[in-house]
């Protein structure tokens, strides 16, 4: 069985390096898509309207593209279609709302950057079946370890675990200081080795994880109440210390 690979971007080739089967890259910009073939085995290139059908289509799109190249590609699908965007509860909507009757669904979301595969990855059913049941055998099989989550769930929890992490990792980075090797402190280390992390990604991404997850103003609030608190008494700031322990 074909898979259609709808984003030939890092998590595109990822999925088409992880699954056991032959994949085709839809890709808006068709000279990704072919690149993207280019380096993988048993993989072709296909142009982004195309009106081929395909076993299974997985959509590999930034989230903000998601329901967009759902509703394209949804009608493609013989057998499953799924989304590795990143969000679960709109694609899960949107696929169930174009997708050709009886099609199994299923969203997943790989916890980490293709660079540092395998990893966990969620999943959560829209009505799964054999085949969407294949891709988990291959994900698992590459070594990843699958979470089962409902998608409401989900999504609430990547709010602090992506949206406020990053924001406050990110302004950490913006609010240091260049300072000697020598003095850095256990904690220092930490968060410059997790500021370079996060800093050596994509850009678009970690904006895409912000516009649909949030963060920014939540650590901006944080940041208002320690300096408000360090500005008045010891209570005050032991209070701001006993809500973050």
């Amino acid at each position: 069985m074909e898979v259609l690979v709808v984003g030939a971007g890092a998590v595109g080739r990822w999925v088409a390096e992880t699954v056991a089967a032959p994949v085709a890259f839809a890709d808006t910009d068709p000279q990704r898509a072919v690149a993207a073939a280019d380096a993988t085995e048993n993989a072709r290139a296909v142009a982004v309207d195309t009106a081929a059908s395909f076993a299974v289509v997985a959509v590999a799109v930034p989230m903000r593209a998601a329901g967009a190249a759902i509703d394209a590609h949804a009608a493609a699908a013989e057998r499953a279609i799924v989304d590795f965007t990143g969000v679960m509860d709109e694609p899960l909507a949107a696929m169930a709302a174009a997708g050709p009757p009886g099609v199994e669904r299923a969203s997943f979301h790989p916890l980490f950057a293709p660079a540092h595969a395998p990893g966990r990855i969620a999943v959560t059913d829209g009505d799964g079946g054999p085949t969407v049941d294949r891709l988990r055998g291959w994900l698992a099989d590459a070594g990843n370890e699958l979470v089962e989550v409902p998608a409401a769930v989900h999504d609430d929890a990547m709010e602090t675990i992506q949206g406020r992490t990053h924001a406050a990792i990110l302004a950490f980075a913006l609010a240091a200081d260049d300072v000697p090797d020598a003095l850095a402190t256990p904690v220092y280390e930490e968060l410059s080795r997790l500021a370079d992390r996060v800093t050596g990604g994509t850009p678009g991404v970690y904006a895409d994880i912000q516009s649909a997850f949030g963060g920014s103003q939540e650590v901006a609030a944080a940041a208002d109440r320690i300096a408000a608190a360090a500005a008045g008494d010891g209570d005050a700031f032991a209070e701001v210390y006993e809500d973050a322990s």
